[in-house]
């Protein structure tokens, strides 16, 4: 069955709304920090350190996208962003949902809640685990 993660942009959050064209590019500027990484070890740390490469469908355009793995010990993780609303007050934010697949290894979900992390603290939201923790990453 399918497991889920979310990052809620609260108030607190450095924005309150997030494209999928940001989370995008926030997903080639983890990508570009793991390689600088890998230069400075003189290796090519990025592959083995986020094995995933950027994949979009037709169905699932300006919606979600996935990031494919390499096959064999990683396969994939789906990223969507929708609007969120709390019910308390009726200002809008976003919220990014992070997806593991039926097929998903354990290698994705460690990976996932590793890119998970990094977001969180980047837009510094609130992060809801796969198994069901929230790390808080705003200023409270």
């Amino acid at each position: 069955m399918a497991t889920h993660a979310y990052i809620k942009l609260v108030p607190a959050s450095k924005q309150k709304t997030i494209t999928l064209e940001e989370v995008k590019q926030l997903f080639h500027y983890y990508r570009d920090i793991l390689s600088k990484t890998g230069e400075q070890l003189g290796w090519r740390y990025e592959q083995a350190a986020f094995p995933y490469q950027l994949a979009e469908t037709d169905e699932g355009k300006g919606k979600w996208f996935y990031l494919k793995g390499d096959g064999h010990r990683y396969r994939a993780i789906i990223i969507g962003v929708g609007p969120h609303t709390e019910t308390d007050s009726e200002a809008e934010s976003s919220l990014i949902q992070i997806t593991l697949p039926n097929e998903a290894t354990y290698g994705d979900k460690g990976k996932a809640n590793e890119f998970c992390k990094f977001l969180a603290k980047k837009l510094e939201g609130e992060l809801h685990l796969f198994n069901g923790k929230v790390m808080y990453f705003c200023k409270r």
